[in-house]
């Protein structure tokens, strides 16, 4: 049986894709700042596979380094990691925008993906086993107005993930990104520093992707056979085009 460590675990994608696995029999770590959230989904997915909840500031190597190392012994072995914690602060132009929404889009979206996956790649290279899975985004492929940062530490991670890949090729690692478009989660809700009224406005108009599409493509990726890798994909909702082209009723 396998097992999953998924950050950003206790909303939008990260629940979801937590939960198919738990469908799927894959045992769980799930990562997250919100502890209350953790203990719910561990009582919810507890009777269906083994699951182990981490709290910890992504932003911080030390907490996440400690934090790692505190798992106990079956759950030591992580095959599958899914580098899903990410956040959006602020819609602004460059001129206008916000030094702490910058940093803390770039600490982690950029740098926690990093920390996250420096402490654990090295049991993977050793057993030459794994699968990483990079939860990008659209704003990795283009860049939109006001998007700037934001879009900046996704097409980090975009190229984060094609380094990790030829690195990790001679270990026998899988690697590879999801980069959904708008996905129907609080993302704007947080963007908009919590006026739900706007966010609410982003997803109105047209059928939009949920996270439990994404999940499915996730775990549609983790479950091909071992000598196939899917290194990159993108996923739109049908009713949207790019980042700024969406067709609404």
């Amino acid at each position: 049986m396998r097992t999953a460590l998924i950050t950003g675990a206790t909303s939008g994608i990260g629940k979801a894709t937590a939960t198919r696995f738990a469908r799927e029999g894959i045992n769980l770590i799930l990562c997250g700042r919100r502890q209350e959230e953790l203990d719910k989904l561990q009582e919810e997915l507890g009777n269906l596979v083994k699951v182990h909840t981490l709290n910890f500031d992504i932003r911080s190597n030390e907490k996440v380094t400690e934090a790692l190392a505190s798992l106990p012994q079956d759950f030591r072995q992580i095959d599958i990691l899914i580098n899903n914690a990410g956040n959006a602060h602020g819609l602004d132009p460059i001129q206008t925008g916000s030094v702490a929404d910058w940093d803390a889009m770039l600490d982690i979206n950029v740098k926690g993906l990093l920390y996250v996956s420096k402490a654990i790649i090295p049991q993977m290279t050793e057993r030459k086993s794994g699968h990483i899975i990079n939860i990008g985004s659209t704003a990795g492929k283009e860049v939109y107005p006001n998007g700037n940062v934001y879009c900046a530490s996704k097409h980090a991670v975009d190229a984060i993930n094609q380094g990790m890949r030829l690195d990790l090729n001679k270990h026998n690692v899988r690697v590879g990104a999801i980069n959904p478009a708008m996905v129907e989660t609080d993302f704007s809700k947080v963007r908009f520093k919590g006026d739900s009224e706007r966010a609410e406005k982003v997803y109105q108009g047209f059928d939009c992707l949920q996270p439990e599409d994404i999940a499915d493509i996730i775990h549609f990726v983790v479950s091909r056979p071992y000598h196939v890798n899917i290194a990159d994909l993108v996923v739109f909702s049908t009713a949207q085009a790019s980042s700024t082209i969406v067709n609404r009723n």
